[in-house]
């Protein structure tokens, strides 16, 4: 076995489902979710990921991965970044061909990210309050095949999200911009006709997997 295959990480869930966010949207996916998280976003939906978990190797990651029928992998959590042995998972799962996306929030470092990764970075509104957690000089290691997620959960949200794409220059430097509604906090269709009103250039995403399958975990 490689050394840093051996790596031990924490792990919530591997599980197959629809790919529900970002441009890989509706996508079959296998997830490989994280335990542990330095953010409470006051809308976060997977707490149940901030604690427990079972500690496994990458290599027993990549195994349970490879025995799901996806050849796309997203890695998340909690925050994936936040375990060192993410790293050496994720450029396995390159290796072994798999289309990689990793879904981030952003206040930790993305440098040593392996290059054949989607970054998905969800950059954190005033809404969330984490905003100042985030890590801008993260914005200048991306590139035009990443993507930049703000989760909107008011008007002061979106506001603050319009400006960010254009002090940060997002359109720029990554493929796409996500604007997505809290769930529980801002119906999808005022945040559409917002969009739609002020003529941005963004994708607006709701989360596909929740209309299918509601809150359960694992999907």
């Amino acid at each position: 076995m490689n050394a840093l295959l051996s790596t031990s990480l924490r792990i919530t869930e591997i599980f197959h489902s629809i790919q529900g966010e970002s441009s890989s949207m509706g996508r079959p996916t296998t997830f490989v979710r994280l335990t542990g998280c330095p953010l409470r976003c006051q809308y976060c939906d997977t707490a149940y990921a901030f604690t427990g978990g079972e500690v496994m190797t990458a290599e027993a990651v990549l195994q349970r991965v490879r025995a799901l029928p996806a050849r796309c992998v997203t890695v998340t959590g909690g925050e994936p970044l936040a375990q060192p042995g993410v790293h050496p998972l994720m450029t396995a799962l390159c290796d072994d061909s798999y289309r990689v996306s990793l879904e981030t929030g952003g206040a930790l470092d993305v440098s040593d990210v392996d290059d054949r990764v989607t970054i998905v970075m969800d950059l954190k509104t005033p809404g969330s309050l984490e905003s100042h957690r985030n890590d801008y000089r993260n914005i200048e290691r991306l590139t035009d095949k990443d993507e930049v997620k703000f989760v909107i959960c008011d008007d002061g949200d979106y506001a603050w999200a319009k400006l960010k794409c254009e002090e940060l220059r997002l359109r720029e430097r990554v493929g796409e911009i996500l604007f997505s509604p809290s769930a529980a906090q801002l119906p999808a269709q005022v945040l559409a006709e917002w969009i739609l009103r002020d003529g941005i250039d963004v994708r607006m995403q709701i989360q596909l997997h929740k209309a299918l399958w509601g809150d359960q975990p694992g999907r």
